[in-house]
């Protein structure tokens, strides 16, 4: 397993979660690494990413303001903190590496992916 994502739960909403993704792959320190999450019966969706160097993030329109993207490349972690919980957040949530640097929204140019951690968001 390269990327073990972990931090999902329940939680009522307006609540917080901190969600974790280690790599086992020291070369993912040089990838773009993201943040997606799908829903049932939807499609997988951008939610968040960060640059190799940690110096720039990105954020769907969806969650602005209220989820975080950090990393700590010396223990090949990567964070996503989500705060102000809504249900529609409900979703699993899947972590991903890729060495590309841009259209970092795109599934599709990511070449490798986490187990998924559950996100449930009562009302």
């Amino acid at each position: 397993v390269q990327l073990q994502a972990s931090g999902g739960g329940a939680v009522q909403a307006g609540g917080s979660l901190r969600l974790s993704c280690a790599s086992s792959v020291r070369t993912f320190s040089w990838h773009t690494k993201a943040w997606f999450r799908q829903a049932p019966g939807k499609e997988r969706e951008f939610v968040a990413a960060i640059s190799p160097s940690g110096s720039s993030s990105y954020y769907a329109d969806a969650i602005k303001g209220r989820f975080t993207i950090s990393r700590d490349n010396a223990k090949n972690m990567v964070y996503l903190e989500m705060n102000s919980l809504k249900p529609e957040d409900t979703a699993v949530y899947f972590c991903a590496a890729t060495p590309a640097t841009n259209r970092y929204s795109e599934v599709l140019q990511y070449d490798y992916w986490g187990q998924g951690t559950l996100v449930t968001v009562s009302s």
